[in-house]
């Protein structure tokens, strides 16, 4: 081949068709340009673009999760350097066959869910109909706003060895990659220069323009401009970067769930401003999933109530609930006849070859021509992948011709053929080497038919002996161009420059969801340090094994049951709370995941709120994280490592509470991680106070040491006193000093504060009031308890002194301010519970603005 094309180590096998160059080896009319700029390159210049896109996806953070496997969440996007090329005369008849067969589609679902004529007719067998788990019945008679059932169509095409497109598959549920492919151009695009403006690539922004149009225009009737949402089933699903990145370029909410409620057969979104009517859904959830209430009800992705509000009309979702069942192999051999019966046209882009093995005759075919045939699922709920017939012996073959007359119905088989390749870069061997290659299209439906996106996503097999294309078993991708004349009208989304009525401070959306994983973020934090300490500090006094901490350890361990950390799950736990040595259940509780407010419990918990933030807070902070929920190869052994690692644990937690206070902007959402932490150390501080208020003695006074501890305020307290630990003192530290970020009154006169901050912000004022709290605090006699005697310097050993009663004025105070503090626990959990009901459930109160 000429070293004027690629390489001279690229050599395509013959077979296939090359999209490059012709089988003499010369450039394609079409990719001559690019023939001309890679000879010009050198491969040295190969070798960097690789590096520098590389660079860019990383930067950019583009990932594509692969599911089951431990290593493929937050993968790499895997983008190669060198673009598909298409031609302007082929690309013309591609993107009218595409045009055609999304007009077609969108009209066999209107009959489906409409007259039924196909069914009734014979021009699709009704078992491909009624047994795809994608028809929903309660769709039937639902029309759509504006009649349009598919807003967004994708499907995979592939070029045969004869140079013909042929339909793979169709996507009609809620189509992914075209922001894949959007990320792509602006990767790739900017390697090439002025070569891309100068070779006439037609440009991707005006495809997406029209889809931010059409959908507001189809928008149900409401107050004001539309509100469009994309709906994610969140961050662990495979594709959610590109659900962010449209949500951004397209100027919608990005919503989950959770976010959404229907009130009055309406879609509201849950803000920390209260419900905002939602006109239009861009969904990227499955059919099934998208309303528990009347679809699959297990679905906790899903919206109760959503197909009420679509069948009142007041709510567009695209595309159309129901439109998944479409998706599967099975539907596209009927295809040419039903384009003649509902167009009156002939099928431009057909499917490859299919036979549905429901029909005698089709079954009888494909069991005579199985080594020809790649043999499918008719359904995608079967999760079944593709069979092979060339790559079966003679018993694997009489083996599926048995399955396949067992359930006839259940299977279809397609023409086995071999997909063109193209040239791709290769790390491992420093040149381009021929890899199979398929195209995602897609088109988005208009007034005057649909508009298909010059450009498309290409998919790349992961090696070169690969039989199928496929992203979740290691496949890469390229940017698509197509050629045409340069294009005057330059257009972006994105704009070349932000001036001054541009600015933000703040999200458009502030969504509830983010404000409440903020919130139970901060509270597992809290939650987890003050566990850990208390831990920490049991388990030091276990290592000393001194007898003098007989009654210090005794508290202790009675804090560690009555905080819930010895309780475990169902399941149990190592080292169960009734176990004998105390080594073992302190073990657990630092280090099962079965204990139920162990450390590992609440480092899960920790990471799941922080999961579903992640464009919200810094690398750093998400590496913290993410290191704390780190699972350990095996737990430490012995309780001198265990006290190492919960060292560890609380220093990662200090690094937090600096995350949360110095690294994150202070808008309306980051308010509620600030309450949530401090709730929750009034809560925990609150309880532990307590409790060892109402110890008896001796055990109270001994305990006075492990509570500094417990609450961080050991060294400030041998500080100021020099002394040992003395109850009057003890308690001022922790209770009332408004100058001890660890007190009790510190923390009410910050929630005082963040109280009137969400009045002045958000106009709401709970009826937990923190004032009434922190008053009666700073109104306590600590002179009541100073009825003590003074303690002795000769103190004898615990085992030798008999339990002295307290002065029952002592009693008496001691279990005033335990009352106290108690009260201030309950606070903290009723004032967390009106937060909820406000802004994270809103089921106190319709706003206006929910009610227009």
């Amino acid at each position: 081949m000429p070293a004027a094309l690629l390489t001279p180590g690229y050599a395509p096998p013959g077979g296939r068709y090359d999209e490059a160059c012709t089988p003499d080896g010369r450039p394609r009319p079409h990719w001559a340009r690019v023939a001309q700029l890679l000879a010009d390159a050198g491969e040295g210049e190969f070798a960097r673009r690789a590096r520098t896109v590389r660079r860019a996806v990383e930067q950019d953070g583009v990932t594509y999760n692969i599911y089951a496997d431990p290593k493929g969440k937050d993968r790499p996007w895997a983008l190669d350097q060198l673009p598909l090329v298409l031609g302007a005369d082929e690309w013309r008849k591609l993107s009218r066959g595409v045009a055609q067969r999304a007009r077609l589609l969108d009209a066999v679902l209107a009959d489906l869910y409409g007259p039924g004529r196909l069914l009734a007719e014979g021009l699709l067998p009704p078992a491909l109909v009624y047994g795809h788990h994608n028809y929903l019945w309660p769709c039937r008679g639902v029309t759509p706003p504006g009649g349009v059932y598919l807003h967004l169509y994708g499907c995979d095409v592939a070029r045969s060895p004869d140079g013909h497109w042929w339909v793979m598959d169709d996507r009609t549920q809620g189509p992914s990659g075209a922001g894949y492919a959007l990320q792509n151009r602006l990767i790739v695009a900017p390697l090439y220069g002025g070569a891309f403006r100068a070779m006439g690539v037609q440009r991707l922004s005006r495809f997406f323009r029209t889809l931010q149009q059409e959908l507001a225009a189809l928008a149900p009737a409401g107050d004001g401009a539309p509100t469009i949402a994309l709906l994610t089933p969140g961050p662990l699903n495979e594709t959610y970067f590109e659900h962010v990145l449209l949500a951004r370029y397209l100027g919608f909410a990005l919503v989950e769930g959770s976010d959404l409620t229907v009130r009055g057969k309406r879609l509201y979104l849950k803000t920390l401003r209260g419900l905002h009517r939602v006109h239009v859904l861009l969904r990227r959830l499955d059919d099934e999933y998208c309303d528990p209430a009347e679809l699959r009800s297990d679905s906790a992705l899903g919206v109760p109530g959503l197909l009420a509000a679509a069948r009142a009309g007041n709510v567009l979702v695209a595309n159309a609930l129901g439109s998944g069942v479409l998706e599967g192999p099975g539907v596209q051999g009927f295809l040419p006849g039903i384009c003649r019966a509902l167009l009156g046209e002939e099928l431009a882009l057909p499917s490859v070859a299919t036979w549905w093995c429901g029909e005698p005759p089709a079954l009888d075919y494909v069991a005579e021509h199985v080594p020809e045939l790649v043999i499918k699922a008719a359904f995608p709920s079967m999760g079944l992948g593709p069979t092979f017939g060339h790559a079966l012996d003679r018993a694997g073959r009489a083996q599926l011709v048995d399955r396949l007359r067992a359930t006839p119905h259940a299977y279809v088989a397609q023409e086995w053929v071999k997909l063109s390749q193209a040239p791709t870069w290769s790390d491992e061997r420093g040149r381009f080497e021929p890899r199979m290659v398929g195209l995602r299209l897609y088109a988005v439906a208009t007034p005057d038919g649909y508009q298909v996106m010059p450009g498309g996503l290409t998919r790349v097999a992961p090696h070169g002996g690969a039989e199928a294309i496929s992203m979740q078993r290691g496949g890469s991708s390229k940017d698509t161009w197509v050629l045409g004349a340069p294009d005057p009208h330059w257009e972006s989304l994105l704009q070349p420059r932000l001036g001054v009525r541009d600015l933000a401070r703040g999200d458009r959306f502030a969504p509830s969801r983010a404000a409440e994983n903020l919130f139970w973020m901060g509270r597992y934090e809290a939650r987890l340090e003050g566990v850990a300490r208390l831990l920490r500090t049991a388990a030091a006094r276990l290592v000393e094994g001194d007898p003098e901490l007989a009654d210090e350890l005794e508290v202790l361990v009675s804090l560690c049951e009555e905080a819930g950390v010895r309780e475990t799950s169902p399941g149990g736990a190592a080292g169960a709370a009734d176990g004998p040595n105390p080594d073992e259940w302190l073990l657990a509780a630092a280090f099962d995941p079965r204990a139920e407010n162990g450390v590992v419990a609440n480092t899960s918990r920790l990471h799941r709120c922080a999961a579903q933030l992640r464009e919200r807070i810094s690398v750093d902070n998400w590496h913290t994280v993410q290191q704390l929920a780190r699972p350990r190869e095996r737990p430490p052994e012995g309780l001198e490592a265990a006290l190492g690692a919960l060292d560890r644990v609380v220093s990662s937690c200090t690094a937090l509470a600096g995350y949360a206070l110095d690294d994150m902007t202070r808008d309306e959402a980051w308010r509620f991680l600030v309450t949530g932490r401090r709730l929750e150390r009034l809560a925990a501080s609150s309880a532990v106070i307590a409790r060892v208020l109402l110890r008896p003695e001796p055990a109270r006074t001994a305990a006075l040491g492990a509570l500094l501890e417990i609450q961080n305020s050991s060294i400030t307290y041998r500080a100021r006193y020099q002394r040992q630990p003395e109850l009057l003192p003890v308690l001022d530290l922790l209770v009332l000093d408004e100058s001890n970020p660890h007190a009790v009154c510190f923390q009410l006169d910050a929630l005082a504060r963040e109280v009137d901050e969400l009045e002045g912000q958000l106009g709401f004022r709970p009826e937990s009031d923190p004032r009434a709290r922190l008053e009666a605090l700073r109104s306590f006699d600590l002179g009541a308890l100073d009825e003590a005697p003074p303690a002795s310097t000769n103190t004898p050993p615990a085992s030798a002194r008999a339990p002295a009663a307290a002065p029952p004025g002592l009693a008496a105070a001691a279990r005033a301010l335990a009352d106290e503090l108690a009260a201030c626990e309950r606070f903290a959990y009723a004032l967390s519970d009106e937060l909820a009901r406000r802004f994270f459930v809103h089921a106190d109160t319709l706003t206006p603005s929910a009610l227009s």
